[in-house]
């Protein structure tokens, strides 16, 4: 699933192309997503211009002046900037066609992502109200996470995997996070001190931006905007070395499933 590093690098990619460029129509090939694409959002966002895109953990907010399209990349999907005529495939389920020839195409395999239309304040939707502080914001802290974690009894990873507690951090960058900050990802939230929040809020805010210097993690299919694979994956510590020696100590990588995911860590650098 495209992570916020993903999502990041997307906007980062696209919002160029897009900013006070005028919105001729939407072309909606298959409204059956995860949930459906309005039926009337071609003539909703049509004769629009783009004021701003950006992002709310893992969702795009397209700011379209008398609303915003509100877009989730879901477990495949991309979005990327392709000429308006440009052949489709047979997932290609939405476009964003501007005035100047080009579109914002939608590709996604596995149609769990999303499309969606809101005319009030995008923040106030209810995928988006009760989403927790952006993890590169001064809003997520040691002291922030340490009071998100006392009542709970979950293993850390899980916690920082809920997006009521940060913003976005999903899989990848939860395994990569803990294992610099070498706590367990097994370990109990609440036994996490005041101290190693401080040191995983850290690593949290330091393996997210790496990731998107690095364009993102490229596993299956995720491009970015312009249609780049990244690289982060390159970098990985953990994530996905079952077997292989620990760049830090030598140990072997395990691999673990932690709510129905695969969870990667060092048993030696990593021991509570």
């Amino acid at each position: 699933m495209p992570e916020l590093p993903e999502v990041e690098t997307t906007r980062r990619g696209l919002a160029p192309h897009l900013v006070n460029q005028r919105v001729r129509t939407a072309i909606v090939r298959n409204h059956a997503m995860r949930l459906p694409i309005p039926k009337r959002l071609p003539q909703l966002v049509a004769g629009t211009t783009i004021a701003h895109v950006e992002r709310r953990a893992k969702y795009l907010l397209i700011d379209c002046g008398r609303g915003t399209l509100i877009v989730h990349l879901g477990m495949s999907g991309r979005l990327w900037l392709v000429e308006e005529k440009a052949p489709v495939e047979s997932h290609d389920h939405f476009d964003l066609v501007l005035e100047n020839g080009t579109a914002v195409r939608l590709r996604d395999p596995r149609r769990f992502g999303l499309v969606l239309w809101h005319a009030g304040d995008p923040l106030e939707h209810p995928l988006l109200a009760s989403i927790g502080p952006e993890p590169l914001s001064s809003a997520f802290s040691g002291a922030s996470l340490f009071e998100a974690t006392r009542n709970r009894t979950a293993a850390i990873k899980l916690v920082l995997m809920d997006s009521h507690v940060v913003a976005g951090v999903g899989n990848i960058y939860a395994s990569e996070a803990l294992f610099r900050a070498g706590i367990s990802p097994k370990t109990a939230a609440h036994r996490v001190s005041r101290a190693r929040c401080d040191v995983l809020a850290q690593t949290v805010r330091d393996t997210l931006e790496a990731a998107i210097e690095a364009g993102g993690s490229t596993l299956r299919d995720y491009v970015g905007g312009d249609g780049r694979a990244g690289y982060f994956q390159n970098e990985h510590l953990v994530y996905g070395r079952t077997g292989e020696a620990c760049y830090h100590c030598g140990a072997s990588i395990r691999e673990s499933r932690q709510g129905q995911r695969a969870t990667f860590y060092c048993p030696s650098c990593q021991k509570r």
